[in-house]
Formats: C-alpha cells, sequence, structure tokens
C-alpha cells in the first residue's frame, strides 16, 4: 500500500487535491507527445500540404512540371548532365540480347533455335523493321525511353502490327512523345465502373482499358495548315500500348518527371550564377570617368546632356559639371561562392537520385573509398530502372514479337502453340560498369568466381557487359589459331600480395597485355 499511496501523491497537489483536479495541468503534456510534424503554430504557419490523391496532384501540374523539366535539359547543365548520366549508365551502347532456349531433354541450350531467334531478332530491331517511322533502331528506343523518364517523367510506345521494312515479322513501334497523352480528357467509359484518370481509362480494379491520344501536338500549331476548333483524339487500347514510369504513389496513372522535387533549387541557382558572372563581369571592367571643374563640357553630350547610364570595359565617360560617380567596392567572386554552389549541387543530385561527383563532374574531393561509395550508390539506382525497363518494355516487346514472328513463319517451330513459355527465354545484359581501381575489382571477381559466390557468366557480364558463350567461342577460335601458328597465349593472371598491389599505378596494370610465348622446337 505504500507504493500505491506514494504513486498517488504524484497526481495530487499541496492541498490534497485529487488527480482529476489537475486534469487541466495534465491535458499538454499528453499533447507534447504527438507527431511534430503535424503541430501548426507560427513556425509551420506556411506548410502548405494537401489530402489529393495522386492523379489530382498530377492533373493540375503535370504540364507546368514537363515544360519546366525540359526548359531545364535545354539550358541548365546539370539537369543536362542528369539526364545524359541516366542514358549512358542505364542503356549505354546498348542491352546484349541472349536466347536462353534449352532442349527438350537435358538443361543444356539449344543452340540451333537460339541462334534462329537471336539472328530473326537482331534483323528486326534495325530503324527499318522496328520503327513506324523508319528513323530509330530498338536501342535508340531504349536510349529516347531512358532519356524521357527523367525529362518528362512517362514514355509511351505505341504498338503497330504491321510488317515495316524487309522485316515479315508484323511489328513495329511508334513513340509517342507523353504530350499527346491528354490529362484533361473525360469522356465515355467502354463500362460501368470505369474512369478516365488523367486521359487513361482505368477499370474498378485500376487496371488501364484506353489511352485518349492527341492526334496533333498542342505545341504543333505552327505546322498545322488548317487548324480545327477542339481537340481530336485517337483512342488506343492498352495492349496496343506501353506506358512507362516509374510511380511515386499507389493508384497513380501519369508519370512526373524526376526534376520536380529540384526543380527550384535548380532555377534559383541558375539565377544566382547568372548574377555572379554579371557583378563578376563589372568588377573585371576597367572604365574612367573625366570631370571639367570649370563647367566646360566635351565631345558629344555636350549637345545631348545625358547622363551615363551604362558601362563598357575600356570605357571613358565625361560627366557634367558639378556630378561624380560613386562606384562600389566589388569584390567578387567571393569565398562563400563556391561553398554555395556545391551546396545546392548536392541538394540537386540527393533529390534526382545521383551522387554529387556524378552530376558535377568534380572530384577533386574525393579518393578511391569515397568515390567507391558513391560509385556504388549510384549503381544501385541504375540497376533499379534497368531492372524497371526490361521487366516492362523489353520483355513485352520480345514476348509480342516472338508470336508474330512465329505465325508469320519467320520462326520456324512447330510446338509452339502448346509451349510458347519453352521459347521465351530472353535475356538482357546491361552494360558494363566502369572500374574505380580495375586491379582490385578485378581481383576480387576473381576470388568470388573461385569461390563460388558468383558464376563466370555474371562476372562477365558485370566486367565488360558480354556473354559467356559468345567469349567462350573467341577464346577456342583463337586457341585454334595460336596453335596453327604453334603459339602459346599466356592468360594466367598472377595477383602480387595486397601491399604490392597498393603501390602499383593503375594506369600501368590497364596498360598491361597478355603475352605470347613462341614454342621452342
Amino acid at each position: 500500500m505504500g507504493i500505491v499511496n506514494a504513486w498517488k501523491g504524484l497526481w495530487t497537489t499541496g492541498d490534497g487535491k485529487s488527480q482529476s483536479a489537475v486534469s487541466d495541468i495534465v491535458r499538454p503534456r499528453r499533447q507534447i507527445r504527438a507527431y511534430q510534424g503535424a503541430v501548426s503554430d507560427r513556425l509551420t504557419a506556411n506548410w502548405m500540404s494537401s489530402q489529393l490523391s495522386a492523379d489530382a496532384e498530377i492533373r493540375g501540374s503535370l504540364r507546368k512540371l514537363r515544360d519546366r523539366s525540359r526548359e531545364m535539359v535545354r539550358n541548365n547543365p546539370y539537369a543536362k548532365q542528369a539526364k545524359r548520366t541516366t542514358q549512358i549508365n542505364v542503356v549505354g551502347t546498348g542491352m546484349k540480347f541472349q536466347s536462353l532456349v534449352t532442349q527438350v531433354r537435358g538443361n543444356k541450350r539449344d543452340q540451333r533455335i537460339n541462334k534462329a531467334i537471336e539472328t530473326a531478332w537482331n534483323n528486326w530491331c534495325r530503324p527499318e523493321n522496328c520503327d513506324t517511322a523508319g528513323r530509330y533502331s530498338f536501342h535508340q528506343f531504349e536510349w529516347l525511353a531512358t532519356g524521357a523518364l527523367p525529362e518528362s517523367g512517362e514514355a509511351i510506345f505505341r504498338i503497330v502490327r504491321k510488317p515495316f521494312g524487309s522485316s515479315g515479322v508484323p511489328l513495329a513501334l511508334q513513340l509517342i512523345e507523353s504530350d499527346l497523352l491528354d490529362e484533361e480528357y473525360s469522356g465515355k467509359v467502354t463500362a460501368k465502373n470505369n474512369e478516365w484518370r488523367n486521359g487513361v481509362e482505368v477499370d474498378e480494379w485500376g487496371k488501364a482499358k484506353r489511352y485518349a491520344i492527341l492526334t496533333r501536338h498542342p505545341g504543333d500549331a505552327y505546322y498545322i495548315s488548317s487548324p480545327t476548333a477542339g481537340k481530336n483524339h485517337v483512342f488506343l487500347p492498352a495492349e496496343d500500348v506501353i506506358h512507362l514510369f516509374m510511380p511515386e504513389r499507389p493508384g497513380q496513372n501519369r508519370g512526373v518527371p524526376w526534376f520536380h522535387s529540384v526543380m527550384a533549387d535548380a532555377h534559383q541557382l541558375q539565377g544566382y550564377e547568372e548574377a555572379a558572372v554579371i557583378r563578376a563581369r563589372a568588377a573585371a571592367s576597367i572604365m574612367g570617368f573625366v570631370q571639367n571643374n570649370e563647367g566646360e563640357l566635351i565631345g558629344d553630350d555636350v549637345e545631348t546632356g545625358q547622363r551615363v547610364q551604362d558601362f563598357q570595359p575600356g570605357q571613358w565617360n565625361y560627366l557634367m559639371p558639378g556630378e561624380s560617380v560613386h562606384v562600389p567596392d566589388i569584390d567578387y567572386p567571393s569565398q562563400q561562392y563556391e561553398m554555395f554552389v556545391k551546396n545546392k549541387i548536392r541538394r540537386f543530385a540527393t533529390g534526382f537520385g545521383c551522387s554529387f561527383e556524378t552530376i558535377s563532374k568534380d572530384f577533386s574531393e574525393t579518393n578511391y573509398s569515397s568515390s567507391r561509395l558513391s560509385l556504388l550508390e549510384d549503381r544501385e539506382h541504375w540497376r533499379f530502372v534497368q531492372r524497371y525497363l526490361i521487366d516492362n518494355f523489353h520483355y513485352r516487346v520480345f514476348k509480342e514479337w516472338l508470336s508474330l514472328a512465329v505465325l508469320s513463319g519467320e520462326l520456324d517451330f512447330a510446338d509452339y502453340s502448346s509451349r510458347p513459355m519453352r521459347y521465351c527465354k530472353p535475356r538482357w545484359t546491361p552494360p558494363a560498369q566502369h572500374y574505380v581501381d580495375p586491379l582490385k575489382e578485378v581481383k576480387a571477381y576473381r576470388e568470388a568466381e573461385q569461390a563460388g559466390y558468383m558464376t563466370k557468366s555474371q562476372v562477365i557480364a558485370a566486367t565488360n557487359g558480354g556473354d559467356y558463350d559468345d567469349i567462350a567461342a573467341e577464346l577456342a577460335r583463337e586457341q585454334d589459331i595460336a596453335k596453327g601458328l604453334d603459339i602459346t597465349l599466356d592468360k594466367d593472371l598472377k595477383f602480387e600480395p595486397v601491399q604490392q598491389q597498393l603501390e602499383l599505378d593503375v594506369g600501368q596494370v590497364e596498360d598491361q597485355q597478355p603475352t605470347r610465348k613462341r614454342r621452342k622446337k
């Protein structure tokens, strides 16, 4: 009972009043324990928030975000670099395609079938075959789609089931700019529970059914010879459209530019740098003023009497009698300039999803460890985008192409109708990432393969983006040639101890080539 009485004493006042009498004192303490991020006071009065859905937020902002994002890519070097580095790291020179069909009995690959599929696919990927306009190859489609994601927020392809060019496969793609997907359309739907959401008709489960595509680009007025009133649409079924975007919220039906969270900072930084350049030019300009104390005016200004309003480097101006000029002491750029710019670029890179070094191309403050850490974090971001493209673009196009290639007779597989998934075994290998320290990383890959943590195929894909089968065949060919010439190719890589590795120059390691030794007869 002593403990109970002591506990009760904590909730009584000095005059013996009960807990209920001090409830007014306790209540504010309970309120303090709420989420501080939800508190409304004088410090958070300008903190704007809303309860809008993802589609509602996008509809009111998409067009402006898209226009500003494209303006940034045109005129802002950091935005341009962000888009370019995304394309280089995600697709680079192209994702290498490989067919992995296995034999019916056993687990060996069916080289005959794989060769036929790869040959037909590579032929279809040429511009005249895969593009309705005959302009872009499949790799260029990869490149454009990867660039459209950060700049416009989405990439849209139309599937056209007609043969183009020299290919017998009735399939081609049409790249549609995201502006043509009318986010304001709200017409009739095909089913009772369907609705239009930012140009996309979805059913009760949120699955896309149709797309409202404008027949004319809304910004193409200069090239319309006879403009008509209102908007004209073509409604494409979902099975004919590949709509690529990376959603950030459930229920989102349109993509937004990846620059959306850094646009304000980028605009401020651009204005700050422009003002800094103007101020620095003013500080670097050498000019002078001449004043006649006797009141006599000299030169052309005698007749006009105009005041000096602007300066030019190397210019001398004559003043009116009694006038003087005060030129402020301009010491610029200041020491804070570089720090401020770097901070803004770091904010830009963080919001976009890359490291500071990737966006700025400034490696002056990095060492091997920090460079590798930044590179590894960037690689995870690129791999995520690569995985998304492979799952939603490459695989879907290939599956459609394979079916039509068999139906058109371009590929002859007797049992395709009964076992279509046996033949749909594609693999796309993204381009290899560059080394930070080639000697250390090659050694690490070799030890991982020897320990069983990686296969040779995985090592080759990670190091140079190649295919193990192709490399093995090429090595065999080289060995046959060397054997015919009676020479030995030394492919035994020997690694020095770790302490010695640290002392080696990386440039020297890269210059090392396999040695050839002449056999003694």
